[in-house]
This record gives C-alpha cells, sequence and structure tokens, in this order.
C-alpha cells in the first residue's frame, strides 16, 4: 500500500483545504447502504459553470483512510489547477466497489450530476489496485455515464466479450509497475485484447516501479489528467 500513513494524509488534507479551494467531506444514504465521499471543486468553483469531472476510487479497502491517501497523491492539487470536479467515495459499510459496494451504482451518479454540473453529463473514470477494478467494473455496468476509465493498476474483471464491448466507446488507459509482474501481465493481456476488439487503449509499463506507481503521484499525477483530458476530445474505436 501506499508509503504515506493514514495519519500524514490527515495532515495533508488538513493543509490542502486551507491552501487550496474547497475539499467537501459528503455523505448520502444509497439502497440502503451510507455512502461517504470526497469532492473536489476547482479554485474559484462557480455553481453555474459546467466542469469536467473524475468518478476516483481509492486502493486496498477503499476506506476513508485510503480516499485521503489517493486525494492528496493523485488527485487534489492538479484537479484544482486544472479546473475538474473530482469525487473520492469511500466503500459503503466495508463493501468493495467492484463486488456489494456496487449497489450504490448508478443512482449516485445520478444524484451527483443533480448537484454538480458536469460537463456534457458524463464522467471520467479512474482508480488505483481495487479501485482501478472498481473503476472497469462500474464502467461496465453503466457505460453511458463515461468518457475513460483508466486503471494505475486496473483492468476489467469478469471480462466476458459481453462485458469488454460495453468499453467500446470510451478513451482506456492502463498503468502498471513494471516489478508488479502478476498485475502487469494481466493488464497487458488485456489490452492486447481490447486491442484485438478495434478498441482504443493505451497500455503503459512504469519503469522500476511496484504495485504502488509512484510516478503517478505528486507531480507525476499530471500524466493521469493529461490523458483525461485527450479523452475528452473525443475517442472512439479503431482509432
Amino acid at each position: 500500500m501506499p508509503r504515506l500513513s493514514p495519519c500524514a494524509a490527515l495532515a495533508l488534507l488538513a493543509t490542502s483545504q486551507t491552501l487550496f479551494a474547497k475539499v467537501l467531506d459528503k455523505s448520502a444514504t444509497i439502497a440502503g447502504m451510507s455512502l461517504y465521499y470526497k469532492v473536489v471543486l476547482p479554485k474559484d468553483y462557480d455553481t453555474e459553470k459546467a466542469y469536467p469531472a473524475v468518478l476516483a476510487f481509492p486502493p486496498g479497502a477503499q476506506t476513508n483512510d485510503m480516499v485521503m491517501v489517493t486525494l492528496m497523491q493523485n488527485w487534489a492539487a492538479e484537479a484544482q489547477r486544472r479546473g475538474y470536479i473530482v469525487i473520492i467515495p469511500a466503500a459503503p459499510g466495508g463493501r468493495l466497489f467492484f463486488e456489494e459496494g456496487a449497489r450504490v451504482f448508478p443512482a449516485f451518479l445520478d444524484q451527483l450530476l443533480r448537484e454538480y454540473k458536469i460537463r456534457d453529463n458524463k464522467f471520467h473514470i479512474a482508480g488505483m489496485s481495487n479501485g482501478g477494478l472498481s473503476a472497469f467494473h462500474i464502467a461496465a455496468l453503466y457505460p453511458q455515464y463515461f468518457l475513460s476509465v483508466t486503471g494505475f493498476p486496473g483492468y476489467l474483471p469478469d471480462a466476458t466479450p459481453q462485458r469488454v464491448a460495453t468499453l467500446a466507446n470510451m478513451c482506456i488507459y492502463m498503468h502498471a509497475g513494471e516489478l508488479d509482474t502478476g498485475w502487469r501481465d494481466e493488464m497487458q493481456q488485456q489490452a492486447a485484447t481490447f486491442r484485438a476488439q478495434g478498441m482504443t487503449v493505451s497500455m503503459t509499463v512504469e519503469k522500476g516501479q511496484s504495485h504502488v506507481i509512484r510516478t503517478l503521484t505528486g507531480e507525476g499525477a499530471a500524466r493521469l489528467f493529461e490523458e483525461i483530458a485527450q479523452a475528452s476530445h473525443g475517442c472512439h474505436a479503431g482509432k
């Protein structure tokens, strides 16, 4: 798991709320489950303006601690600098989002669309490790809500032909650590399968990295947003 401890992440989060724009703590009850999530709003956020949005899932047990870790390492600073809304939920009742926690969808997406002006009414979806599995799983269940899907690492679980086909019109970004051989090999094989179906896939093996990809944290997180921005201009099978 990330080297940044939950306590350190909490301290950084408190600092971010002072130095940056808004990081909101939110909660909702959906499908009988209590869902807690954080929302990063852009600097100079305007409620009348539509923004691009990322639904990002945390790694590991997907607890609030892990929400804070990925918030600070991968999302907060760049989202606020670039003008993105980022929503990071914690697994409701400890139920992972690629398992029972998926029950909060698509109602959670509809609620977010009511609460915020999301550009084109579509999200980008992303996640790390279990968060990456969650991102692909939810994207495959409800593809009409998403423009792109990113796993760092992450791939589509239970990749039946029917589930693979649901991702056909999304930009797909996959990042695996060179030393993370199990995930790397699975993702490379899946990327090849996607490409064989004419899908648009970028698969990057991060040199010298293990399961936690440090090259995508801090300043390196800009790469995630550059890919997302590219997807915003349109991505179609066969390109």
